[in-house]
């Protein structure tokens, strides 16, 4: 299956960023990827209001995107915001496009490294899989990638892949623990995670990161040996990558840890 991971810096303003979806879409759908993943925040940068930006799934952004997908005959996958109770958010992944359509609330809130994500957002409390060419992908966010039981549960049920969103904030040892994580996961559950970050922002030629989350850059493909396949640095750029399933039965059979569990 081949993929792609687009790697943008977003603004503040939803439709400006939906032109950028929409021109990444195009070049992922002519490279030959069945499935393009946008960061998390794709609909708007945090560091952002996001209650008066936020819309329901029906909604005109959402709308668009399923347009995008639709012209370009390839699924997406993009984070939004959808409005939650109390005047909060939920941090949400669209995916959408060729027998597609699902969405993914964010499990665990970035309360960490100063930041309170809880303070604006509402948890998510389902797993979510999507099934592309056969296929099935689990989906996640950003900090979820702390938590290894989310792509295990992935895996229990029938996932080879995982595509993992983010906003990943920046800071001393940041990167380091980037790239540790993503390692870990895709061994953790022997499957392949496809983790898609926001570019730098300074790369992009923006201001510096603030205290928000606004991106490293760093995405990659990693293996579900581990290993890391394919990888962008902190600038814009779009990464076009095959996964082999295949692999996933072969590394599961050498190293069977879902099959050993114990607890």
């Amino acid at each position: 299956m081949r993929i792609a991971l687009s790697q943008i810096t977003t603004g503040p303003i939803p439709e400006r960023n939906l032109g950028l979806l929409r021109e990444q879409t195009l070049r992922a759908a002519e490279s030959g990827a069945r499935i393009v993943v946008f960061p998390e925040a794709a609909m708007a940068c945090f560091g952002t209001r996001l209650a008066p930006l936020a819309e329901p799934l029906d909604g005109p952004w959402a709308t668009e995107v399923r347009r995008i997908a639709a012209d370009s005959g390839i699924v997406v996958v993009a984070g939004m915001f959808t409005p939650a109770p109390g005047g909060k958010v939920t941090n949400t992944l669209l995916a959408t496009g060729p027998g597609v359509e699902a969405a993914y609330d964010k499990i665990h809130l970035y309360d960490a490294f100063g930041f309170a994500e809880s303070d604006t957002v509402a948890p998510g409390a389902k797993v979510v899989t999507i099934d592309v060419d056969g296929e099935r992908i689990g989906l996640a966010t950003c900090y979820d990638v702390r938590f290894p039981e989310l792509f295990r549960a992935h895996a229990d049920a029938g996932a080879v892949l995982t595509l993992l969103p983010a906003s990943w904030g920046a800071g001393p040892g940041k990167r380091e623990q980037w790239d540790l994580l993503i390692r870990a996961r895709a061994l953790d559950a022997t499957l392949w995670l496809a983790a898609v970050d926001q570019a730098d922002p300074a790369a992009s030629g923006g201001p510096e990161a603030s205290k928000a989350p606004t991106g490293i850059g760093c995405s990659a493909v990693v293996g579900p040996d581990g290993t890391v396949r394919r990888q962008l640095d902190a600038g814009p750029g779009l990464l076009v990558a095959d996964v082999d399933i295949d692999e996933v039965d072969t590394v599961r059979r050498a190293v069977p840890v879902l099959a050993n569990r114990r607890l």
